[in-house]
């Protein structure tokens, strides 16, 4: 028995959206049954872990929310492998797959920075988990150096699927003079953007390309998470259990999408910056150290 416990609801936001494409494609091409089980209540969700690992031989956990839960419970299933999506976890029956939301989001900061022309630029994501924090990192990183000085204004409103929350947090982050939100969001991603829209700011997404489904986006910062579904089921299926993980070298994977409308001398600059992230000219840190925004 597989088992793939995705947290949040059926339907609620683009990340699960992806995984769960990822998964069917997985399942197709590699002729393997895949239970999905989901996770709505992070309360509950060591919980739920539990009860999937109970008879199964390989458990997905898809996203960063699943390392606390697979952490505390693996160990208890030793013949059970543990797949964590997204993670920075390890264990004798762990391993983690990960696309690196980092490089994009490197690429994303950058392109804010030169768009914004010295104006605030804004980060918004729910839950401070690790990827999240990464991800926050890396935009910042790529901010400061294509603007230094730009004023930046970051949070974490504390629930990736709360639209009237995000809504509120972007409308004082737009407030505060915002003219383009780094939306690191899910079901949340509409009240961000109604904020953003009422205030004529706009939005860079992630996970997938939002610039084809409105204008509202002035890029995307993709890291198509069903690729690390699909490669921790290789792995399992080849006995090959083992960490794996692709950056902006993979763009079919990783990489920056810009809207229409970006100046042609700015989709020059990134492509010059994507060549060398992917190429390890650059080194993408981890953690950020300056303040955060709240409303």
């Amino acid at each position: 028995m597989i088992r793939a416990v995705f947290f949040g609801a059926p339907g609620a936001g683009a990340f699960n959206t992806a995984g769960v494409a990822g998964l069917a494609r997985a399942a197709q091409r590699l002729g393997v049954a895949v239970e999905t089980v989901w996770a709505p209540d992070p309360a509950k969700r060591t919980e739920a872990l539990r009860a999937a690992a109970t008879g199964a031989a390989l458990v997905i956990a898809h996203g960063g929310q699943g390392e606390t839960p697979v952490a505390a419970v693996a160990p208890d299933f030793p013949a059970t492998r543990f797949a964590v999506t997204q993670g920075r976890i390890a264990g004798p029956n762990i391993a983690c797959f990960e696309v690196l939301q980092e490089h994009s989001a490197f690429l994303a900061g950058a392109l804010a920075g030169w768009w914004s022309r010295g104006r605030p630029v804004a980060h918004l994501s729910g839950e401070p988990v690790p990827p999240g924090l990464r991800g926050r990192a890396a935009f910042a990183a790529g901010l400061a150096r294509a603007a230094p000085g730009t004023p930046f204004l970051t949070g974490f409103c504390g629930n990736q699927h709360d639209p009237a929350l995000a809504e509120r947090w972007t409308e004082a982050q737009c407030s505060a003079g915002a003219v383009v939100q780094f939306a690191m969001l899910d079901g949340g991603r509409p009240g961000a953007m109604a904020a953003l829209r009422r205030h004529g700011a706009r939005a860079i997404g992630n996970v997938r390309d939002w610039t084809v489904e409105d204008p509202l986006f002035l890029a995307s910062a993709v890291a198509d998470n069903g690729w690390c579904i699909e490669a921790a089921l290789a792995a399992h299926l080849a006995d090959a259990f083992h960490d794996s993980r692709v950056g902006i070298e993979v763009p079919a994977a990783v990489r920056l999408v810009l809207a229409r409308d970006v100046p042609v001398d700015l989709a020059e600059r990134v492509e010059h910056l994507a060549a060398d992230l992917a190429a390890g000219r650059i080194e993408v840190p981890e953690q950020y150290g300056g303040p955060d925004f709240a409303p």
